[in-house]
């Protein structure tokens, strides 16, 4: 069953076309790649689908369900969680506290101010949940430690962990893998194997890094200046020529 569909989506900026009529699906417990080059619209698109940016033209529908302009934070209460390419995580804050506020926003309980310095009494259910999270991710031992005190592949982890404790249907991932070296990336790719494997949630991920993208994705779609250049099977995606030459480089 398709989960969430694009069409013919268009975003301009003073006359700009960022994004030209581009289709996108993805269905339910798929992982979707979403690449191209830098420039080349897809953080624009990520913004689209999740309430960000408006389209000026085209629909966003969720489980057939035009999103309209739904805001942000209503898109969220659907199931739909999203990280960012730049980490916005609080500093003093430990792992298991960033899962805590997130688990709590998302149930509406306690108030902002007790959410955000977690003077309110923390329930055993609460506990549970994050703890599920916690070890499903590999995390349980860094529970209580500072985010500060983290690498930056842990980080993303807890990015991941703080969608994941909404228990959405689809989670957006905006350059999961950005800053990481090979090792770093490897392991954060097993342990979202392994997260999805257990999870019945759906991901898209804009990434740069073409090897996690293929242990990945089942489907990748590409974009070029704004426009869909090509979309499909993730191996066979990337031997197109056009993707070749737009997006690495190769000439033939």
């Amino acid at each position: 069953m398709t989960l969430l569909e694009a069409r013919g989506v268009t975003k301009r900026f003073a006359g700009i076309v960022a994004l030209d009529d581009v289709d996108l699906a993805c269905d339910e417990r798929e992982i979707v790649g979403l690449i191209g080059p830098n420039g080349a619209g897809k953080t624009t698109l990520f913004n689209c689908l999740t309430g960000v940016l408006r389209p000026d033209a085209g629909r966003v529908l969720f489980e057939g369900k035009d999103l309209g302009a739904l805001a942000v934070h209503r898109r969220a209460r659907l199931g739909i969680a999203r990280t960012f390419q730049r980490m916005e995580l609080f500093a003093g804050m430990t792992v298991r506290d960033h899962l805590l506020v997130a688990d709590r926003a998302h149930r509406r309980a306690g108030g902002l101010p007790s959410d955000l310095v977690l003077r309110g009494r923390i329930h055993p259910s609460e506990r549970d949940r994050v703890d599920r999270v916690l070890a499903q991710l590999g995390l349980l031992d860094d529970g209580d430690r500072p985010v500060d005190a983290l690498s930056l592949g842990t980080g993303r982890l807890v990015e991941l962990g703080r969608a994941l404790i909404t228990e959405p249907r689809l989670v957006f991932l905006d350059e999961p893998f950005s800053g990481l070296d090979r090792i770093e990336t490897d392991e954060v790719v097993a342990t979202l194997q392994a997260a999805h494997a257990e999870r019945d949630v759906a991901i898209v991920l804009v990434e740069h890094d073409v090897t996690a993208v293929q242990h990945l994705c089942e489907r990748v779609v590409v974009l070029d200046y704004g426009r869909v250049i090509a979309s499909g099977p993730t191996d066979t995606v990337l031997e197109d020529p056009a993707v070749r030459r737009a997006y690495l480089g190769v000439t033939e």
